[in-house]
This record gives structure tokens, sequence and C-alpha cells, in this order.
């Protein structure tokens, strides 16, 4: 299955696609970057800046994500039992990628109607602009 993640709620992307990846679907997700977290910009910004950049030290750690993708994939993670077997598994069968891939130009891809950001009244913050804020170096 190739989920498409533009304008789609991270939260209940998230929730949807580890329900689907614990029944054993193998899923592909595009377009990481493009998902959103709800609330005031100031405010997610700030939560992920403490969350990442004030902890700890650059040398000794703890070492955060800061490339959308990868985030998107720890997320999904925090939605697993991924310390038992079969949350392992499923783990796995997860993919995300910055973008649209080669392999995927050609195919059809799904988004979810319920996890869509286009109802939200409040306000939101894409992946792509919280890994710049902490961060991130990529394209």
């Amino acid at each position: 299955m190739i989920v498409d993640a533009k304008n789609q709620i991270v939260g209940r992307l998230c929730a949807i696609v580890a329900k689907k990846a614990l029944l054993g679907e193998k899923i592909d997700i595009i377009n990481s970057e493009g998902a959103v977290i709800s609330g005031r910009r100031a405010q997610v910004l700030d939560n992920f800046r403490n969350k990442m950049v004030a902890r700890g030290t650059f040398v000794k750690g703890p070492f955060y994500i800061r490339s959308p993708d990868m985030l998107l994939k720890h997320l999904i993670r925090g939605m697993l039992p991924y310390k038992q077997e079969r949350g392992m598994k499923a783990y796995k069968n997860i993919m995300c990628w910055r973008g649209v891939p080669e392999q995927f130009k050609d195919k059809k891809a799904v988004s979810f109607e319920e996890a869509s950001a286009s109802k939200l009244t409040a306000t939101y913050v894409s992946l792509n602009d919280i890994c710049k804020f902490v961060g991130g170096k990529f394209e």
C-alpha cells in the first residue's frame, strides 16, 4: 500500500498506518515532509526545540532525528509495540520517503479522509518546517 502523507495530520495518519502494519500490510509513505502537526506554529516549534535541541549536549546526546521521513517513521514507532516480535515485524514493513521516488511515480497513492488537514480550523506546521527549525540540513 502506498500512502500520500501530503496535508495529512500526523497523529491520525500514524494511528491508521500502525493498525494496518500490525495486520501485516507493507506500507510505503511518500511525501512525508508534507505531513502536518496541528497547533499554533510558535507553540509546536517551541515544544520540538525543548525536546530536541535544549536537552543534553551535541557531543553526548541525546541525539534526535532531524529529517522529516525518519521523524514520521519514529512517530509511527511510538504507536507500535516495537519491543515485541509482532511490533518489530510491523515496524520493518513501514518505509517513509521524502518526495516521490522513481518506483512510485506511476502508482496510485492513497490518502485517508479521516486524517486530512483540510478539515482543520486551527493552524498547523509541516514536518519539513519543524525539521528545518531544529537544524535539519537537507534540500
